[in-house]
Parts: structure tokens; C-alpha cells; sequence
């Protein structure tokens, strides 16, 4: 029975890896520009039908397509930044979150008219990947992808961390995320900044999606459960970037251990861990308060 525990805990731990990537887009976005993206999810899937498309129709590998895809994504995503949501907030705060989640249906639907309801997989055009894997033990296996997509969120938060701490635009962008308005006075330009930051977080769709096509199916509507997941991957880690590693993990090892007892209980045991953390740092405030 500990073998059982031990295993799980293991690969909740690489499946963090995942959660990790696609919160790290929604909490980065949330820092600079202070806009929860409900349309992040839907994102990912479009990506992921993109890459299928190279793939079956071009015979472009996803792993070389997602290097294909990442101009494109970060285009369209600066584009949604600069003309959607760098003006919704005039309105309210209230507006950027409709303005997201309308953009999250129209490409659900679009989704769904070209491609159908069939469930895609990357799987096929990456060989044995998505099965390889390394023996620990005699009760023990890791999958070599699911290592590989936790190196993978490793690199990435990290290039993004000294990017944002070493690098004029990174600086850039900390400044507007602090305070737009006073940047402005000094020269950087907010409208731009926040464009670059949308287009960075860009980067963390396309591996999302690549890493779920690789390991999962999807289909135009499967960009609600991956919102889902990286918005308790981000709360549960404070919505910092490395808090999203420990988010994804403590997410991952939850569902995971939930498996053990009950099929339904991979979701539900996910779902308690992050109400558990959001109700702590509730709590906590309103006591730092008093």
C-alpha cells in the first residue's frame, strides 16, 4: 500500500509539471495586467487544434509545429491585449472578464464547425512518446514525457523569472505592472509593454498545448476544465510564477492521491485541496486586517 502512495505521489508531482505551464500564462497575465483571462483555456485548445492541423495535413511534427505556432499565438494573444483588453477595463472591471469569457465561446463554437466532436491527439505523430517510459522499480514507472513536460515548465519559468529581473523589457514590464500610469511619465510605454507580456505568456499556451495533446485527448470544448485547472494551480500558488510550480504540484499530487479511492475522486480531491488554500489566504487576510 505505501508502493501505491509513493507512485501517486510521484506522479502527481510530473503532472504539477503540466498544471505548472498552463497557470503560468494566466498568472503572469494576472500580475501585469490585473485581468483574469477566462478565455486562457480556449487558447490552449485552439493551439493544440493548430498544431494537429500541421500534423495531419502538413506532416509537420507537433514538436517541431509548436515552434511553428508559438509566432502566430503570440500575435494573435498581443492583438486580444492591445485592441480587447488594454480598452475593456475603461468600462469596469467587470467588462475585461465578459470580454474574455465571449471570446472563450466564439472559439469554442468556431472550434467545434471546423473541426467537429471528435476528440484529437497529438499522440500519433510523436511515435512512442506519449507511452515511453523508465522503470524505478518493480512497482514503480515514470512516463518519460510527463518528465520531460516537467523540465520543460522548469526552463520556462525560469526564463521567464530572469527575463522580468535581468532584461530592459523585463524591467519594462514590472514597472507597468506596478503602476502603469507613473511608467508612463518616465517614457515606457504601458500599451506596448503589456503586448510583449501577453505575447510571452503566448509561450506557456503553446507548450500547455503541445503537453496536452501529447498526453491527453481534447476536443473544441475541453478549454473550460484546462481553465479550470490553471486558475486552482494558480490560486493555490499566489499567483506568482514559481507559486504556480507549487500550485500545479500540490494540485497534481491531490488529484492523484484521489484516484486511489475513488475514480470521481482525481477531480473532487483537486477541487478540496484548492477551496482548502482559498479559504486559508482568505482568512489570512482578513486576520492581517484586524
Amino acid at each position: 500500500m505505501m508502493t501505491d502512495y509513493l507512485n501517486q505521489i510521484l506522479q502527481g508531482l510530473l503532472l504539477g509539471g503540466y498544471y505548472a505551464l498552463i497557470g503560468s500564462g494566466l498568472a503572469f497575465m494576472f500580475n501585469v495586467m490585473g485581468v483574469i483571462n477566462l478565455a486562457h483555456g480556449s487558447l490552449v485548445i485552439l493551439t493544440a487544434f493548430l498544431l494537429f492541423s500541421l500534423a495531419d495535413r502538413l506532416g509537420i511534427q507537433p514538436s517541431m509545429g509548436v515552434i511553428a505556432v508559438m509566432p502566430i499565438v503570440a500575435a494573435l494573444s498581443a492583438a486580444l491585449q492591445r485592441f480587447v483588453f488594454d480598452k475593456s477595463p475603461r468600462g469596469n472591471l467587470l467588462v475585461p472578464v465578459l470580454a474574455s469569457f465571449g471570446l472563450s465561446i466564439v472559439s469554442d463554437n468556431l472550434l467545434f464547425q471546423i473541426y467537429g466532436a471528435d476528440t484529437k491527439s497529438l499522440a500519433p505523430f510523436e511515435g512512442s512518446l506519449s507511452y515511453d517510459s523508465w522503470s524505478l522499480s518493480d512497482d514503480i514507472d515514470i512516463g518519460k514525457f510527463a518528465v520531460f513536460t516537467f523540465l520543460i515548465a522548469l526552463v520556462f519559468l525560469g526564463s521567464l523569472q530572469l527575463l522580468l529581473r535581468h532584461t530592459h523589457l523585463g524591467r519594462a514590464i514590472r514597472a507597468t505592472a506596478i503602476d502603469a500610469d507613473t511608467a508612463g511619465l518616465v517614457g515606457i510605454d504601458a500599451g506596448r509593454n503589456k503586448a510583449a507580456a501577453a505575447a510571452l505568456a503566448s509561450v506557456g499556451v503553446c507548450l500547455a498545448a503541445f503537453a496536452l495533446g501529447v498526453r491527453a485527448t481534447f476536443d473544441p470544448y475541453a478549454g473550460a476544465p484546462q481553465l479550470l485547472f490553471a486558475f486552482e494551480a494558480t490560486v493555490i500558488g499566489g499567483a506568482s510564477l514559481w507559486g504556480t510550480l507549487f500550485g500545479g504540484i500540490a494540485l497534481g499530487i491531490a488529484q492523484s492521491l484521489g484516484s486511489l479511492f475513488n475514480p470521481q475522486g482525481f477531480l473532487i480531491a483537486g477541487h478540496v485541496v484548492f477551496l482548502g488554500f482559498l479559504f486559508a489566504r482568505l482568512w489570512l487576510r482578513a486576520a492581517s486586517r484586524r
